[in-house]
This record gives C-alpha cells, sequence and structure tokens, in this order.
C-alpha cells in the first residue's frame, strides 16, 4: 500500500496572493527548516466597501476607482463596485398584498444590485460616476486578476447648505474585523454616525464601544448590531449613550463576520466629513498633512491597553521638528480619551504631527487622529487626519481635480526618496512622473503635476523609492460661498504585494 503526502505550496502561494497573508511549514518539521526566502507575487482579490455619502438631498457625489498600471495575476480580471442591498423590517407581515409589495421590491432591488455602479475595465485610467441627493446607496465590490492589486476607490461628496455642508471625502476601505475611531461625539452639536457595511453573502454582527476623558460610556444598545448580507446599517452615536461627550473614542469590533467601518460627522457650527480609523494601536503614530492654513487643530488619544501612555507631541514642519508651545508631551490614561489643543500650530507652514513614547522602554500602543479646521466663524470647515501607517512600496489617491489638489509627505526617520506618478485622467491626458525628496524629520507640500491635457479627474500613485519610511495624504480643496471647504484622505500601503514564502519540501511518495 502507497500514501502520498503533499506539499502544500501551492495552496499556501494561493492563499497568501488572495490574501496577503501565508506561512508555510513542513508537517513535523522544526521552525528553522521552514521557508527562508520569499517571493513577491502580486494578489488575486481585493474587496472594498463605501458607506452611503450623504443623508442630504443637496449631495451631489463623485465616485471614483482606480488600479495602477503594473504586474498583474494571470486570472480573470474584474473590478466593480455595486450597490449595497437596502435592510428590510424583519417583522412578519400578514397581509397579502403587502407581503408580495414588499417581496416584488426586494426582487428589485437585488436585481439593481447586481448592476455596477463603476467598473475598472484596465490598469492605469481611472473611471468615474455621479450620484446626487440621499438615495445614493453604499456600495460593495471585488477585483481580481491584474486589476486586484492597488484597486482603491472613492468617493467625494459636495454639500453646500444645511447641517452636512463641507466636502466630504473617504476612501473606500478593506473590510475588517477590528476599527478605532478617535474624535468621534455624542454632543449635541454633532451628529456622527458610524456606518457599517458587510461585503459577505452571510450576515455580521458587531460591537459599538465608546469611551470619553472618563471612561467607558453606559451603553446597552452597542452590542449585537446585526448588519445583514451584502447591506449597510448607520448607527447615530448619541443614541447609544445618555451622555454627552465632545470628544471620545469609538470602538467598532465583530462578533462574526466582517464589516467595513467609517464615521460620518456633521458638525453644527464648522460643516462635516468622514473619520477613517487609526493605524492599528503602536507606540508611535504620525499624522501626516495638516494644511497650513489650519486654524484650529485637535488631537484626540486612546490607549487601549491596561498601561497609560506618555508621548512625546512633535510638529515635523517644512524644515525642521519641534514640540508645540505648552502641548510638548500628552498623558493619555488607560482606556480613557485624551485630547490637547494645539490651536494654529503650524502658523501660515504645513505640517504633520509625531506621537512617539517619552521613554523608550514603555511604548504603550495607542491611537490617535486631528481634528482640522480651516477657516473662521461661520466660514468654517473641519477635516480629519488619522494616525495611519507608511506609503511602503506604493499607495494610491484617487480623485484628483485640476485644481485644489495638495499630496503631503513627511519623513519622520530619515530622507527619502518618492516617485508620484499622474494618471491618465478619466477623459483624457497624459499620465506625468515626477520624484521628491523628503528631508528626515519635514512635511514637504506639493501642488501635483496634473497630466498633460487632462479631462476629468486622475489618481496619483506614490511609491517609496529609497531611504526612511514616508507618510502621506492628499487634500482636495473646494471654494463654496466663500468657504474654503476641503478633505483629506491618507495614502497607507495599498499591500498589491505579498510575500510567498519559497518551501523546502517537496512532493514524496512513501512505500509502507
Amino acid at each position: 500500500m502507497k500514501s502520498t503526502h503533499l506539499s502544500l505550496i501551492a495552496g499556501a502561494a494561493v492563499l497568501a496572493a488572495v490574501t496577503g497573508f501565508a506561512t508555510v511549514t513542513a508537517p513535523g518539521a522544526p521552525a528553522e527548516s521552514t521557508a527562508k526566502s520569499a517571493t513577491l507575487l502580486p494578489v488575486e482579490r481585493a474587496g472594498l466597501v463605501c458607506p452611503a455619502p450623504s443623508n442630504s438631498d443637496l449631495a451631489e457625489t463623485q465616485y471614483t476607482a482606480f488600479t495602477p498600471a503594473g504586474e498583474g495575476g494571470e486570472a480573470e480580471a474584474a473590478a466593480e463596485l455595486k450597490p449595497a442591498l437596502p435592510v428590510v423590517d424583519d417583522e412578519d407581515e400578514t397581509d397579502p398584498k403587502k407581503a408580495k409589495k414588499a417581496e416584488e421590491a426586494a426582487e428589485k432591488a437585488k436585481a439593481k444590485a447586481e448592476k455596477p455602479v463603476l467598473a475598472v475595465k484596465e490598469p492605469g485610467k481611472p473611471v468615474v460616476a455621479e450620484a446626487n441627493g440621499s438615495s445614493a446607496p453604499a456600495l460593495v465590490g471585488t477585483a481580481t486578476g491584474k486589476l486586484a492589486p492597488g484597486w482603491t476607490a472613492q468617493q467625494t461628496t459636495e454639500v453646500t447648505a444645511g447641517g452636512s455642508r463641507g466636502l466630504l471625502g473617504v476612501t473606500c476601505t478593506a473590510p475588517d474585523t477590528d476599527f478605532w475611531f478617535p474624535g468621534a461625539s455624542t454632543a449635541k452639536s454633532r451628529q456622527d454616525y458610524i456606518h457599517l457595511t458587510n461585503p459577505d453573502d452571510t450576515g455580521a454582527v458587531a460591537d459599538i464601544e465608546l469611551y470619553g476623558p472618563e471612561g467607558a460610556l453606559k451603553s446597552d444598545v452597542g452590542d449585537g448590531i446585526t448588519v445583514p448580507a451584502r447591506s449597510s446599517v448607520a448607527v447615530l452615536l448619541s443614541t447609544l449613550t445618555a451622555e454627552a461627550v465632545d470628544q471620545l473614542t469609538a470602538h467598532v469590533t465583530t462578533r462574526s463576520g466582517r464589516v467595513g467601518a467609517v464615521v460620518m460627522s456633521a458638525d453644527d457650527n464648522a460643516g462635516s466629513d468622514w473619520i477613517t480609523a487609526s493605524e492599528d494601536p503602536s507606540g508611535t503614530l504620525v499624522m501626516p498633512g495638516i494644511p497650513a492654513d489650519a486654524t484650529s487643530v485637535q488631537l484626540v488619544a486612546f490607549a487601549p491597553g491596561e498601561d497609560d501612555a506618555d508621548v512625546k507631541v512633535q510638529l515635523m514642519g517644512k524644515n525642521a521638528t519641534f514640540s508645540p508651545a505648552g502641548n510638548a508631551t500628552l498623558h493619555i490614561k488607560s482606556s480613557m480619551t485624551a485630547s490637547a489643543d494645539l490651536k494654529d500650530l503650524t502658523r501660515g507652514e504645513p505640517g504633520s504631527l509625531r506621537l512617539t513614547p517619552v521613554r523608550k522602554d514603555r511604548a504603550t500602543p495607542i491611537v490617535a487622529a486631528l481634528r482640522v479646521v480651516r477657516g473662521k466663524g461661520d466660514k468654517q470647515e473641519i477635516a480629519y487626519i488619522p494616525a495611519t501607517g507608511p506609503v511602503g512600496a506604493r499607495a494610491t489617491v484617487p480623485d484628483n481635480r485640476a485644481k485644489g489638489s495638495t499630496l503631503s509627505l513627511t519623513a519622520p526617520g530619515a530622507t527619502a526618496k518618492v516617485k508620484v506618478t499622474a494618471s491618465a485622467g478619466s477623459g483624457g491626458g497624459e499620465p506625468a512622473v515626477e520624484t521628491y525628496t523628503v528631508k528626515a524629520g519635514t512635511t514637504l507640500a506639493v501642488t501635483p503635476k496634473a497630466p498633460e491635457g487632462l479631462k476629468g479627474s486622475y489618481a496619483l500613485t506614490v511609491e517609496t523609492t529609497s531611504g526612511g519610511p514616508v507618510h502621506a495624504s492628499r487634500s482636495l480643496a473646494l471654494a463654496s460661498d466663500g468657504v474654503q471647504m476641503f478633505t483629506v484622505q491618507t495614502l497607507p500601503d495599498d499591500r498589491g504585494m505579498v510575500e510567498v514564502p519559497s518551501a523546502r519540501q517537496d512532493l514524496s511518495v512513501l512505500d509502507d
């Protein structure tokens, strides 16, 4: 009798290319005998979700999707974003006529959800779509083959009046199971909604926890929130607790399934924008791209572990790094949200904020974000900058216009060089490439060189070519009735390439 022992190489390679992670260990082999070298391969599948853009009838939204030019997998290529399904009432309908109408409506919604809102056909060229009013749905989508590595999408919404006035921009997110949102609020002047979007064919169950300056806020309704399959649910934070807290940290986790999560924040006095999740808890964090003309900057931070955190607060400016007067350090108590009013710390020059442990041997993990204000009085407008990871090998932000885009690059460690590629326009134009040197401990803010003959919008792709890590963000500004509306999107590594370990055990056939 013969038994065959199969190598795990092929399965691991496919897993890594699809999910971005794989470990190969031969059965019974010690750790040191596992793969010592790895091969970079492009991912073959990527998923994104986009929240419903706005609850305002005045909203005008542009969706933009893009995949950078480069090497992709051999699998069949597709990249589509489709409408999420509406959430229906679970109560049984006893009236046969109403039940039939509800069934017909559900079938129509399902058919509509199968029609892509926008689809990328080729790498290197963005595609756009528009949706107006409050009925624009959340989107869910998947990219495969050569369109998967680096696939990104963004929605940009302009609301010119009302409580949601502002320019709201958000990069569509990859689904996950854990999100931190420093800077959210349940104050009476704020309307903050957490949007939970489930891309999968089975339901997800999520929990929302809120932490203020005194610790956890009491809530009996933040647990066990059901997000039906391929649907999106918006939860108003102030309905989860009776406590009105101006600055808090929201934590979203899932008990089952996975979701994309993002917070829409509207301030009665300062406009609105999206709050995206902070980088995972870390001892050192970077928030890049504070505009030169910021009139107010507020830092919000949270220590999720059992230990307090003491961090240095430093601004990496145009020429040097320094600590803002009166706010050189910040003490963050465990499970309590801390904040610092940094006022107009940039003083006419662009900058980025860095948080590092006061003691290197006590690098307590934290999460953080900035609330940035431009303008004064009734001309104020807000945007949020969460802590973000470095650009790494490559990062992309779509939906850049002929005017109003500013790219901020900061090198918190060593001096670095980056290559910035402006793609072809969605309606025409030739790509443009520029190289920038970012000096150690500084922030470089540049107006990107737009594609020659640009028509429509274009994407910016940033690649680190040498030196230390670079963190980046893009701000998009649009003036409306004297208000300098703006939004800021960070550019973390797109994880379009993954390391697949080389295997050290081949197929073998053993005789018993």
